[in-house]
């Protein structure tokens, strides 16, 4: 039996990592851990009043993710992550070098509309937009699949379980 993978399910708000994620750990048989978990209570007040954080906000809250992940190294893991931009991924591969990126990917209008029915989390649908701009999708080089949100959670995760399995598998710590 082949080592899980740690992946970091990202993408914009509103794609369904919360979603995905724990789904996506229970068919691998790994822990999940939610990445908003990370942030620093600073960070989500910034969030909550509708600005969007800057690279000084994210760098220690991917460096908590980034430690997590390394300590998962051979043994798998999910994790999420916006990890928008390449710069937040590389910062994340130093850290854990054996990572993979499940991007999760959809249409503006199907992810405002799904954030507009969220309850309870801090994330306004106003900062979509600049979710978007900042957006970097991954590159040809990085590791990592990208899966469409569109259909229901289960077939969202079947999606990715699919796409992950076409990765080559981690090295054995």
């Amino acid at each position: 039996m082949r080592t899980p993978h740690v992946v970091v399910v990202m993408g914009v708000a509103g794609t369904g990592k919360t979603t995905i994620g724990p789904l996506l750990a229970a068919r691998l048989g790994v822990p999940y851990a939610e990445g908003d978990d990370f942030h620093p209570p600073a960070n989500i007040a910034k969030m909550s009043a509708g600005h969007p954080l800057d690279d000084a906000d994210r760098w220690p809250w991917l460096d908590a993710i980034g430690s997590w992940a390394h300590g998962r190294e051979g043994l798998g893991g999910v994790v999420s992550s916006s990890a928008l931009k390449r710069s937040y991924r590389d910062r994340l591969r130093a850290a854990a070098p054996g990572i993979v990126f499940l991007h999760l990917t959809g249409d503006r209008r199907l992810i405002a509309d799904r954030m507009s029915h969220r309850q309870g989390h801090f994330m306004p649908t106003a900062l979509l937009d600049s979710q978007f701009a900042t957006l970097q999708p991954l590159s040809a080089d990085e590791p990592g699949v990208a899966v469409d949100v569109s259909g229901s959670p289960e077939e969202i995760t079947e999606r990715a379980v699919r796409a992950l399995d076409t990765l080559p598998g981690p090295t054995p710590k």
